[in-house]
């Protein structure tokens, strides 16, 4: 089998000690050590982690994530150019742990550009960092109990092979989806499998798809503003975009609120991007399970009820997070695909993984026509 799938358990993270420790250099302005102890908490204790739950299921994702990279392959013609997918089963430790390593990538210019702000020495400094790392710890373990599957797509520079581009699984929380809706398991192990890999089809099969895209979201982090007048003109525009009717959150959550006007193109063409991927990859599960997972209406109906059901403290973390706009990118991006394919098939729509000029903003995902008419083929557009 392609596929490497291995015991349950957080031995796949980078950066963390064998005793549970993070590591991270002595001026990051997030106490990380501290943002694991705080996810793992509110992570709670996990369900189905007796070995009676874990039966079959290595077999299952190894044999479910090798099978669903041809039919991705089929039905999307992206193929791999990093080689046969891997697929990693862990419980909600090892998904924190592996996020927070991505985290610490991800986040390492903004940090370095707080510190230089703020001043590492500043007698506020501990109090911030415990601060920052309490609040992503609460997020990361909220979000461990509703995640069921991630394709990993970071590369990071000094990690090793066998932990990068990685699809995971989060099987207590499969298994308990499985269970409370009385899902057949080998159609639903697929269905999941499809999705995911379709992610990393999206991310290995286009050669310079993975670079543009963390490129972006490093711009967007360097380009978060630490002076306040910067931050009290960003809180001016949320009251200003209220009034006009607008949803300041709508393409990037929080973070976008304090993005410089001169970055918010950026912002639209993350959010274009994430729009057409997930929508994609919702797209390309449906049609390479066709006639092979009957029970994939009600997965989706379910999903869609779970994706909707965020209430009280969950809601406010979907907003704060950007989570919200995730959810409507589903139904955004498959509009986009429906009104593309309409006008021009899957040749037209295949213009998007041509080059990063060509992939949609935000304002195209929402106006399929003009993306359209930019490819130039205005005929169609009319």
């Amino acid at each position: 089998m392609s596929a490497d799938v291995g015991d349950l358990g957080s031995e796949s993270a980078a950066g963390v000690t064998e005793n549970g420790r993070i590591e991270g250099d002595s001026g990051d302005q997030i106490d990380w050590d501290l943002a694991r102890k705080v996810a793992v908490r509110a992570a709670g204790s996990e369900p189905y982690t007796a070995a009676m739950w874990r039966r079959g299921v290595e077999e299952d994702f190894a044999a479910y994530t090798e099978q669903a990279e041809e039919l991705v392959a089929e039905h999307s013609g992206l193929r791999s150019l990093a080689g046969p997918a891997r697929g990693r089963l862990t419980d909600r430790v090892g998904w924190i742990d592996a996020n927070l390593a991505s985290f610490q990538r991800l986040l390492r210019p903004l940090t370095q550009k707080l510190a230089q702000a703020g001043g590492s020495d500043s007698a506020l400094a501990p109090l911030t960092r415990r601060v920052a790392g309490t609040e992503l710890g609460m997020m990361l373990g909220w979000m461990s109990t509703r995640v069921l599957g991630q394709y990993d797509l970071l590369v990071i520079e000094d990690e090793k092979p066998e932990d990068q581009d990685i699809v995971y699984y989060v099987v207590p929380n499969v298994v308990s989806l499985e269970t409370r809706h009385a899902f057949d398991p080998g159609q639903f192990r697929l269905w999941l499998a499809l999705h995911e890999v379709t992610h990393r089809a999206q991310f290995t099969g286009v050669d310079w798809l993975r670079r543009h895209f963390i490129g972006l979201i490093e711009a967007t982090l360097e380009s978060v503003e630490t002076d306040p007048k910067r931050i009290m003109a960003a809180m001016r525009r949320v009251v200003e975009a209220r009034q006009r009717g607008e949803d300041p959150l709508e393409t990037g959550g929080l973070i976008a609120l304090f993005a410089p006007q001169e970055q918010l193109e950026t912002l639209n063409q993350v959010s274009g991007l994430m729009s057409l991927l997930e929508g994609h990859g919702d797209v390309i599960m449906d049609r390479a399970g066709e006639g092979l997972i009957p029970s994939a209406p009600r997965f989706a109906r379910v999903m869609r009820r779970r994706r909707a059901s965020a209430r009280g403290l969950t809601k406010v973390l979907h907003r704060v997070t950007g989570l919200d706009a995730k959810i409507k990118q589903y139904a955004q991006g498959e509009r986009f695909i429906e009104i593309v394919e309409s006008a021009g098939g899957s040749a037209l729509l295949n213009r998007v993984w041509e080059a990063p000029e060509n992939l949609p903003d935000f304002a195209e995902i929402k106006a399929p026509l003009d993306w359209v008419d930019r490819m130039g083929v205005p005929e169609l557009a009319a």
